[in-house]
């Protein structure tokens, strides 16, 4: 039992989840909760890099101003000013902890600066096109071998534990947390509680995010009271292979920032009316190419980098050009067929500039929070940075909070087992839903929304919610119910989200009001939940 008890807990391992615990590590006991293996998450899948202004042409000045037009107006300027000054600062320390980033050959001391849509100047910062593996790589690394943490994999968190204090206000102190192998379900507690579960792409049929990605930590700080912001904004990465054996297989932006154009079949430029041109935002590029779709009735475009010299291509991008080599494509010679899908949610738990939620005990960080940095539409390579700099920040006021706040009662707390057991002749319900959510998630929900559209997503969600509700009451729970569960809350507030945002902006883009209107909408769509609840999760305080 009492290696369930910690300083805090933290669940997800991506690179905000392990940044954090590494820093928390050195002030007292942490627990880590992975529903997979410790490196399965969309960390590990990132290609393009760390935005940081260090180039000789650059200022932090220039990365604020670009993050700010990005953002489209919602972006709040004290978060952009926090990340980006910290930015170099975060660099130096992933250097320090042996992240191995690709150095510049004219200076073999300083990183090699790559450039993607909507970015002035040359200031991503990469490992070739596996920057994300190979910052998880040393982060895992170095967490599972700390003394002071523990890394419970295989381990599905599925709801917080929240103790009523004596004035009567919640704060979170654990979590119930399935082993995934044995199916018990235990008690985490912790003096602070770190949601790092990342995003929830697998809301919609084609994602660039693996399976893991199912919104859970932002289900869960829903269900528990925390507020949630701006959800309709959910970034569409434009360029995600189009192969029926590889249908999540992200083409990085960087290919564009290293000149490659999107294409027609015919060969006429997709981003031919845009200023910009194929570095333009990736709201406008996937919007463009959705409309060259539509319009020609083809079921991708084309990325074509073949202009290049072929070992500039093999070495800039060897994890891009293996991959499509083994899948008969050889693009050094021949465009990649590419679509847009679901990349990445830049709404999620609101937060402050500390990570802190509108839960005491609670803190969000990495995908899974809204922090104001990105505001309606992520620059480009902003995500990791933002995920370093608000853990580290979370880091200090979770320390401070947990000073100052009363010791939890931690009393022990029962997760319902007089269920009707697994019932696996009713599995199929499980599958039918998370069918039916993502196609209509999808259809009515994506790219381009409509005030129909949306009504009939709501309608749809609303009577699979309820089956899943009752599913979930009856009978003992499991992963797949778990995410499905979790999968319908994010469809939910998204939908939400959407519905009350009556202008088009940044990623929201609607047919009955295709056009901005700061007079109404120039702010956060804010959400609070009315009734929040977490299913027999309270430890009442005394």
């Amino acid at each position: 039992m009492s290696s369930r008890r910690s300083d805090c807990l933290v669940m997800g391992t991506g690179i905000a989840g392990l940044s954090f615990a590494l820093k928390a590590a050195e002030r007292g006991r942490v627990n880590i909760v992975a529903k997979n293996l410790a490196c399965d998450t969309n960390t590990n899948l990132a290609q393009g890099g760390i935005a940081a202004a260090m180039g000789d042409d650059d200022r932090l000045e220039l990365h604020v101003e670009d993050t700010l037009k990005s953002g489209c107006g919602l972006s709040h300027l004290d978060t952009v000013e926090i990340v980006v000054d910290d930015g170099p600062k975060m660099i130096e320390e992933l250097e320090e902890l042996g992240v191995p980033f690709s150095m510049a050959a004219a200076d073999p001391k300083r990183p090699e600066m790559g450039r993607e849509g909507g970015h002035s100047r040359r200031r991503i910062v990469h490992a070739k096109d596996m920057t994300g593996q190979a910052v998880q790589k040393v982060l895992a690394e170095k967490a599972l071998a700390h003394p002071n943490i523990t890394v419970f994999e295989f381990h599905l968190a599925l709801d917080l534990i929240l103790e009523t204090g004596p004035d009567g206000a919640a704060r979170a102190v654990g979590a119930w947390v399935l082993n995934r192998e044995t199916g018990a379900v235990s008690d985490f507690f912790a003096k602070a509680v770190v949601l790092a579960t990342g995003g929830s792409g697998k809301v919609y049929l084609y994602t660039t995010n693996p399976d893991g990605a199912t919104g859970d930590g932002l289900a869960m700080g829903w269900r528990a009271g925390a507020r949630a912001a701006n959800m309709e904004f959910v970034q569409f990465h434009p360029t995600c292979l189009f192969h029926p054996k590889r249908t999540n297989f992200l083409i990085s932006e960087a290919v564009r920032g290293e000149g490659g154009t999107l294409v027609t079949r015919e060969g006429l430029s997709v981003m031919r009316d845009h200023p910009d041109g194929d570095l333009a935002r990736r709201d406008e590029v996937a919007l463009a190419i959705d409309a060259e779709m539509k319009r020609s009735g083809a079921p991708c475009v084309f990325l074509d980098i073949t202009q290049k010299d072929p070992d500039f291509i093999r070495n800039r991008f060897p994890k891009i050009h293996d991959t499509c080599l083994g899948l008969g494509l050889d693009i050094t010679r021949e465009p990649i067929p590419v679509v847009p899908a679901a990349h990445y949610q830049c709404g999620g738990l609101l937060v402050d500039t500390w990570s802190r939620t509108s839960l005491p005990g609670l803190y969000a960080i990495g995908e899974v929070a809204c922090t104001g940095l990105h505001g309606a539409n992520r620059l480009a390579s902003n995500s990791l940075l933002e995920a370093l700099v608000m853990a580290d920040r979370a880091v200090d006021a979770a320390s401070e909070d947990s000073r100052l706040a009363p010791e939890p009662v931690c009393s022990e707390a029962v997760w319902p087992t007089g269920r009707l057991g697994q019932a696996p002749s009713e599995a199929v319900l499980i599958t039918h839903s998370w069918d039916e959510i993502r196609r209509f998630m999808w259809n009515y929900v994506g790219l381009v929304r409509s005030d129909h559209r949306l009504r009939l997503a709501s309608a749809r969600l609303r009577m699979v919610q309820a089956e899943i509700e009752e599913f979930f009451r009856r009978f003992e729970v499991d992963a797949d119910l778990i995410e499905v569960r979790n999968i319908a809350v994010v469809a939910d507030l998204i939908i939400r989200s959407a519905a009350s945002r009556r202008e088009s902006r940044g990623l929201h883009f609607s047919l009955d009001w295709p056009e901005r209107d700061d007079v109404r909408f120039k702010k956060d769509t804010v959400l609070v939940n009315p009734l929040p609840s977490v299913l027999l999760s309270q430890a009442e305080g005394t």
